[in-house]
């Protein structure tokens, strides 16, 4: 039998999710804000919703990829949500980065509505998203996995399953997104005192991504400053909302995070300065003194 699933949220991330349910055979139906990304979207086959309730009212699996903890209460429990809508046993997989005692609550909620839920922050990028090989922080019930156990087959190339408690999920992807926000800020550092000194952008990345100092994050966000392309994959407000995560879940605890809190406040400066919609390797513009590179014709 054919699963009726349903992705809200059409972004750099949801798109490829929505793709990849489509060609693993499913019938997958969308919903998202923008017109245009709904038609592009029905024209690779897939069903088109008007609102998070029509499609809830469709899909006995539902992925939420928006942005944070306020849009994900929107698209689930605002007016024309999809919870309300959705028949009992049926399944929220949610993927948007939030703080885990959100993501504990909104389990809660959900039960009490008879709904399935799992907590399943994604990792990986536009890239994996659209090959249908992101990473998957999950934790949930049995019956959870076992509801979804097609779809998330179909989305990730790894899901972890880190336990039956909403909110072990998020913990682990905030700790991931500590380690992403100091990387990206600590490549941006590096590339601005190198153009300080007068290196060779182009050159320095290249012996950077050949030695001991290069990372992920580095080998692939500095591209985008060498092409001066900060078009938006994942926004610098992005990472002021996730390093204010990290941040905060630690501050319950009393654990120092002298790394993060440093990150953050670069990420706060690049916002502040109004760059918090370009992409998140626009860090590097808060660095005074440097020429960065330009666009090539």
């Amino acid at each position: 039998m054919t699963i009726n699933v349903g992705v809200i949220g059409l972004g750099a991330m949801g798109l490829g999710v929505a793709r990849s349910l489509l060609r693993a055979g499913l019938r997958a139906h969308a919903c998202d804000v923008r017109p245009e990304a709904l038609q592009q979207f029905a024209s690779e086959g897939g069903i088109a919703c008007k609102t998070p309730a029509e499609l809830g009212a469709l899909c006995e699996v539902v992925i939420t990829v928006v942005v944070n903890a306020a849009q994900t209460e929107q698209v689930l429990f605002g007016e024309q949500g999809a919870a309300a809508a959705m028949q009992p046993g049926s399944l929220v997989i949610a993927s948007a980065t939030v703080a885990p005692e959100y993501a504990a609550g909104l389990g809660e909620r959900l039960a009490a509505q008879r709904l399935l839920f799992l907590d399943a922050p994604l990792s990986g990028g536009a890239a994996r998203a659209a090959s249908g090989e992101m990473t998957m922080m999950t934790s949930g019930p049995a019956a959870a996995y076992a509801k979804g156990e097609a779809v998330l087959s179909a989305i990730a190339g790894k899901v972890y399953r880190l336990g039956e408690a909403h909110g072990m999920g998020s913990k682990v992807k905030i700790i991931n997104q500590l380690l992403a926000g100091v990387h990206i800020a600590a490549a941006a550092e590096a590339m601005a005192l190198g153009l300080r000194e007068g290196v060779d952008a182009d050159s320095l990345y290249e012996v950077i991504t050949n030695s001991a100092g290069n990372s992920w994050m580095f080998e692939n966000r500095v591209p985008h400053i060498l092409k001066a392309d900060y078009t938006p994959l994942s926004a610098v407000d992005i990472f002021v909302k996730d390093l204010g995560l990290v941040l905060d879940t630690a501050r319950t605890s009393k654990f120092p995070l002298p790394l993060s809190a440093a990150a953050h406040q670069m990420f706060m400066m690049a916002s502040t300065a109004g760059h918090g919609a370009e992409d998140d390797a626009a860090v590097i513009k808060i660095f005074p003194g440097i020429q960065l590179p330009t666009a090539q014709e």
